[in-house]
């Protein structure tokens, strides 16, 4: 599968006199081949406030931005960087005698490329640094087949040193944390040698076809056959010699072309087209590799010499006029894969010269038969002239940067496309089961590469939801049909679901802007138009920072108010309804999705434990199918033991605040109003109020508010902040728990907003667990006898046989907010009475505690 990846980077900035402006910190170094922008950046003062940065459309943005600089604020904004979302730039200002951390998140998806993916890290601290990390977790659904990693700036000894790697199945490690003397360029040096890229690779388990991932009503294709016999093909070279291309251009092109012809297979035909101010071909048709001819091609390569200006027209015309030739007089060349590459350091100066009628003259000469691609070699061409001509003839366009290393990036470019497998892909779904789809026809795939197709799944159609995939290979026809592996998707789900539940979602979203973002690069007028709206609204939906969006980040209240998620009963002898946001979870640095997932068959068993309101203890018990419940009467400000699992020293505890009674014969009804959370094992500790989430209280850690979005992750513990509703904590993939926020209107019988806390997963919790909650996460047994009718006739009484021991427990109805915290859901259960008297062990002033923490 298509990994989700992302990375941060912090900078600390200490502005001494008058305001400090960096416009920009840093240009992002290319950080993957699509690079998701839902990025998140906060800033940290030495206030402790904390403020996190939230997308926008980029006119709004910069006003914004701008108006806290005149100000003298601290702010920040992110903004792509050109016409796609793989670079970006970061404009910072912070106020007069002030300190600020600014964080920066940000998503990334992985594109496979030579049979393995590649994280690349741009290391470049220009200084020692006392405490330099960088920590790779990897987690693969279909296994890890391989890791390693790549430092260019270290030796081998000392990469033995500094560097530790490890992967077993499905996770893989990699932590490079070089000492400060192992930084130093030289033993008495004060400079370092950390200079260059860090690279990770790896690669996957291809034990199947393909990987056909689905939920929330959405899915994931990721198709990588293996084992497949490479295709023969037909390959022609459009080499650009005009003047501008003298000196080390031309020199690196004849070294790349040098090689690539002596990495040909005798099974392959070639040709070479060169054009300046003329056009002007090797051969002019197509011929078969052989030693003759390859020494042929090669003493013209090393004798051809610049020509003036540059005819780009005329010399993809040829190149496309030679392969067509090919494909329909020579039969036996019909069924290769044929491609035309093209190179090229300038713009057209020589025949026609309107870009617009070159894309024209190339699409109807080229008719969808073979891809195009283009290599912009340089910094002084229109690169966005070449990757639009690619994508309409499907290739893609690669710039080759002018350095030492030319030559490899060239031809680094052709092993991409040396070996194809496969032509004419077409992934096919039902119709009547797919509301929305990403591109899913590919005109070859290549040895080492993925295909990656995601889209909507409509309502009810999964158990009709599957893939056929059609294609051409080398002397036979490719056929094969992808089903969803149930029973796989169930383990993985239980096994990450918290993590992999919104992520399909978020991928089918990115591809998709990404290609409406190419499409809109090609359109004019009220097209254009309507594509730049479908992109913007898609981007403010997910909180992608595209070229129509930025990220702004403003040291100051946001104006919008909390809205309550209470409302005022019509009739307050009536139970109250709680109103905000369905809950859902989110991966890295993202947001959460602005659709609502149906149920489908791919959801974690259903465990929830939880307690809400005054306060409603609810235990679902998935092996009776049936549910208990329980309240506790208490004092305001009182703490309550609520999971404390003694293996691990993991600990929730809740503090109660009070309301007023709604009447003098009732007691006064209490909620929780402060949550204190702590993971011992990391240092974790996390205090939730109504107003605040506080990490590390205790040692003046960050304050967020609820009118933040956020993903945070420490030592293996990722929180996720879903404005004014949730916030979601996974703990090492061991635990995941929910708080949900409720907020009042005035008026309300409810006098003080409060919070709510579910246990989404605790498969991993020690048999040892307890609390009020705790106790319940493992299986239990009981048994309900006797049914006959209560006091209220409504609601029959039983009798409850749990723990040797017999209850009257009667039947009723409760909320559980934790799937709709604006709704919530009825849930049917056997009430305990008595402060759950009987089914608690001991009795409920056993768990009181002393302190949150």
């Amino acid at each position: 599968m298509v990994p989700w990846g992302f990375g941060g980077c912090c900078v600390c900035i200490w502005c001494p006199s008058s305001s400090c402006r960096l416009c920009p910190l840093w240009a992002w170094p290319q950080a993957g081949p699509r690079a998701t922008r839902s990025d998140r950046l906060w800033t940290h003062t030495a206030s402790k406030n904390t403020f996190v940065g939230d997308i926008k459309d980029k006119v709004t943005a910069w006003k914004q931005y701008r108006k806290a600089a005149i100000s003298g604020e601290n702010a920040g904004l992110v903004r792509a960087s050109g016409r796609n979302m793989e670079q970006f730039t970061i404009h910072i200002t912070i106020s007069p005698q002030s300190k600020a951390t600014f964080r920066l998140t940000y998503e990334e998806v992985l594109k496979r490329k030579l049979r393995q993916y590649d994280i690349v890290i741009k290391v470049k601290p220009k200084q020692l640094v006392r405490h330099f990390e960088i920590d790779v977790d990897i987690f693969e659904p279909q296994g890890i087949s391989k890791l390693d990693t790549q430092a260019s700036f270290l030796t081998k000894e000392l990469a033995a040193q500094t560097i530790k790697k490890s992967f077993s199945g499905k996770k893989g490690h990699v932590l490079f944390r070089p000492t400060v003397s192992q930084q130093q360029s030289c033993p008495t040096c004060s400079t370092s040698l950390l200079d260059g890229d860090f690279k990770v690779t790896y690669d996957v388990n291809r034990d199947k076809l393909c990987d056909l991932l689905v939920a929330n009503n959405h899915f994931a294709h990721f198709f990588a056959p293996q084992n497949l016999t490479n295709m023969r093909k037909n390959l022609v070279f459009v080499i650009d010699i005009s003047g501008s291309m003298e000196g080390q251009k031309v020199k690196q092109t004849k070294e790349a072309l040098l090689k690539i012809l002596g990495d040909m297979q005798p099974e392959d035909y070639f040709d070479l087209v060169l054009f300046g101010s003329h056009v002007q071909s090797w051969r002019g048709s197509l011929v078969q590799v052989s030693k003759a001819n390859l020494q042929a091609a090669q003493d013209f390569v090393r004798r051809f010499s610049l020509n003036g200006a540059t005819n780009l027209n005329g010399g993809l015309l040829r190149g496309i006029e030679i392969l067509t030739k090919a494909q329909e007089s020579l039969p036996e060349l019909s069924n290769h894969a044929s491609i035309l590459i093209m190179l090229t350091d300038g713009e057209p100066t020589e025949g026609v010269t309107d870009r617009a009628q070159i894309q024209r003259n190339i699409r109807n000469a080229i008719r969808g038969r073979f891809p195009l691609y283009n290599l912009g070699f340089g910094h002084d061409l229109d690169f966005n002239f070449l990757e639009v001509m690619s994508m309409e003839n499907n290739g893609w366009a690669q710039r080759i940067y002018e350095d030492h290393d030319a030559t490899q990036q060239l031809q680094g470019f052709y092993k991409q496309v040396a070996n194809p497998l496969l032509v004419d892909v077409d992934l096919q779904y039902p119709q009547d089961a797919v509301l929305a789809l990403t591109q899913h026809r590919h005109k070859q795939y290549y040895d080492g590469s993925e295909i990656v197709v995601a889209g909507r799944i409509a309502d009810h159609k999964l158990g009709s939801f599957k893939a056929d995939v059609k294609a051409r290979g080398e002397g036979r026809e490719f056929k094969t049909t992808c089903l969803v592996d149930e029973e796989e998707m169930n383990k993985l789900l239980q096994e990450r679901g918290h993590m992999l539940e919104n992520h399909i979602e978020r991928l089918w979203a990115y591809l998709t802007i990404q290609e409406l973002l190419a499409k809109r690069m090609k359109m004019e007028g009220e097209e254009k138009a309507n594509l730049s709206a479908r992109v913007l609204k898609m981007s403010l939906d997910y909180q992608f920072v595209t070229p129509l969006t930025s990220m702004t980040i403003r040291g100051m209240e946001d104006e919008d108010g909390l809205e309550p998620t209470i409302d005022k009963s019509p009739d307050d002898s009536l139970p109250l309804e709680m109103v905000g946001p369905r809950r859902t979870f989110v991966l890295s640095a993202g947001q959460p999705s602005p659709t609502q997932a149906s149920p489908t068959f791919h959801q974690l068993p259903n465990r929830v434990t939880g307690v809400d309101t005054d306060p409603h203890f609810i235990i679902r018990v998935p092996q009776k199918e049936d549910t208990l419940c329980f309240n506790i009467n208490e004092e305001p400000g009182v703490i309550l033991s609520l999971v404390q699992d003694p293996d691990t020293g993991f600990s929730v505890n809740g503090q109660l605040i009070g309301s007023q009674a709604r009447s003098p014969a009732q007691h006064e009804a209490t909620y929780f109003g402060r949550l204190g959370i702590t993971n011992p094992a990391t240092g974790f500790q996390l205090e939730v109020t109504p107003q605040n989430i506080t990490l590390s209280p205790g040692s003046g850690g960050p304050v967020f508010s609820w009118r933040d979005q956020a993903v945070l992750r420490q030592d293996g513990t990722v929180l996720t902040i879903n404005k004014k509703r949730n916030l979601v904590v996974s703990m090492d993939d061991r635990a995941t728990f929910e708080v949900v926020l409720h907020r009042v209107w005035r008026g309300s019988a409810v006098h003080q907003d409060f919070l709510g806390f579910y246990m989404l997963d605790s498969r991993w919790m020690s048999p040892r667990t307890h609390g009020l909650l705790g106790q319940f996460f493992h299986p239990f047994d009981f048994e309900v006898l006797d049914l006959h009718p209560g006091s209220d006739l409504t609601k029959p009484d039983a009798t409850l046989v749990v723990k040797n021991r017999r209850l009257t427990v009667t039947r009723g109805l409760q909320k559980d907010y934790s799937k709709d915290p604006q709704h919530g859901g009825e849930v049917s259960c056997w009430f305990v009475h008595n402060n759950g008297a009987g089914l608690i062990d001991g009795i409920h002033t056993d768990y009181i505690v002393p302190d949150i923490f």
